[in-house]
């Protein structure tokens, strides 16, 4: 059993939380065949956040800067949970140092860095992985499935969407979230590429598409309840709609936002066929819907399907269908296949490559929308 000795950056956030869990919980779950993790490093530049990091991992060390993990010859594995902006300097040097890299979304602030880091990585022989957890539960496994198999025919359309509302209030306060600075792609590096990377898993490569952006609300107090003259510019998108085009011919209609008032999380999918269709709504979160033409006439219609134990990614965690997977599972499944990756040298879904092609459907909203056309991207 090997063991892999890893450094969350940006530790004390939410993300950061959630990838500790992960890394300690997965072996409970999905065994140890296939090696186990260790945190002993734990990077907090908020000094003051840092001081409940100690029990998170015992006998890890509690550091302020983050190229102190990279140097430091004990770690193995780099796992950056920092805002958007960093995700790029970070991962390079992570990558230079011979580290392994495991970088929560968006990968990098434009395609041409992520190539960068891509191909950096394949040269070094490296493990790389984007976190793109929402496609890990295996409902999603079981609609690739039916679309590699043919089971519903030729695709011809997907319909993709996520839409939440933490800021759908004027009033609500200005994030770092909302910084062009910080975060250059806004809503479409944020909650777009969540859309996009169903769209990979599932159907492929796109290959052009026309989007148009907007920032709905162009000024938000600095804190809530602020006077006036003291709100900040939101530099970056609220929300986009856009049209593409996949490899395979099929087209899609693809919309987000962070404004979408009372939508709490809403996510799902349409796949449309020309032998039947798939239908994936978060709110039943390991629940696929299924039409297929091959139902005798008058019997035709949407059939649920209920993830259950015969997939072995749920079967890890619960004996009976249905019970639901939900999003810290879906991190667990995730950590267990990043560990398994660095142990076997065998890269896993979704890799750095995976979120170049993600950062170039990014770059091509942004171009697309800039310049009110269609925009091509490059295989």
């Amino acid at each position: 059993m090997k063991e892999v000795r890893v450094a969350i950056l940006g530790a004390s956030g939410w993300m950061g939380k959630v990838h500790a869990m992960a890394f300690q919980t997965f072996p409970h779950f999905m065994g140890t065949a296939h090696g186990t993790a260790r945190i002993t490093a734990l990077v907090e530049a908020n000094a003051a956040a840092a001081d409940d990091l100690a029990f998170r991992a015992p006998g890890a060390r509690i550091l302020t800067d983050w190229q102190a993990a990279i140097a430091d010859p004990t770690v193995d594995l780099i796992d950056i949970c920092l805002p958007d902006h960093l995700h790029y300097p970070v991962a390079k040097a992570a990558l230079l140092a011979g580290k392994h890299v495991y970088c929560e979304k968006p990968l990098a602030d434009t395609a041409a860095e992520a190539r960068e880091l891509a191909d950096l990585a394949q040269a070094r022989g490296l493990i790389t992985r984007v976190g793109h957890a929402f496609p890990r539960n295996p409902v999603h496994d079981l609609a690739k499935d039916i679309i590699t198999g043919g089971e519903i025919g030729d695709v011809r359309l997907f319909k993709g969407c996520q839409h939440v509302d933490v800021l759908a209030d004027p009033l609500a306060p200005f994030i770092w979230r909302a910084d062009g600075k910080h975060a250059p792609t806004g809503i479409i590096g944020d909650t777009g590429s969540h859309v996009f990377s169903f769209m990979e898993f599932l159907l492929g490569r796109v290959t052009r598409l026309v989007a148009d952006n907007m920032i709905v609300t162009p000024r938000r107090p600095r804190v809530a309840g602020a006077a006036e003259g003291d709100f900040a510019d939101v530099t970056n998108t609220d929300a986009t709609h856009l049209l593409c085009r996949f490899e395979s011919g099929a087209s899609g209609i693809v919309d987000f936002s962070r404004v979408a008032t009372g939508r709490k999380f809403r996510q799902g999918y349409e796949v449309y066929g020309t032998k039947g269709s798939l239908v994936y709504d978060y709110d039943q979160v390991n629940r696929l819907r299924l039409y297929t033409n091959e139902d005798r006439a008058g019997r035709r219609g949407f059939r649920e399907i209920d993830i259950g134990p015969e997939h072995p990614t749920y079967a890890a965690f619960l004996p009976l269908p249905n019970f639901a997977l939900g999003y810290n599972e879906t991190k667990i499944i995730e950590a267990a296949e990043v560990i398994r990756a660095v142990t076997t040298g065998v890269p896993m879904w979704p890799t750095f490559e995976t979120g170049h092609h993600i950062c170039q459907i990014v770059d091509a909203c942004m171009e697309s929308a800039r310049r009110g056309a269609w925009v091509d991207i490059a295989a």
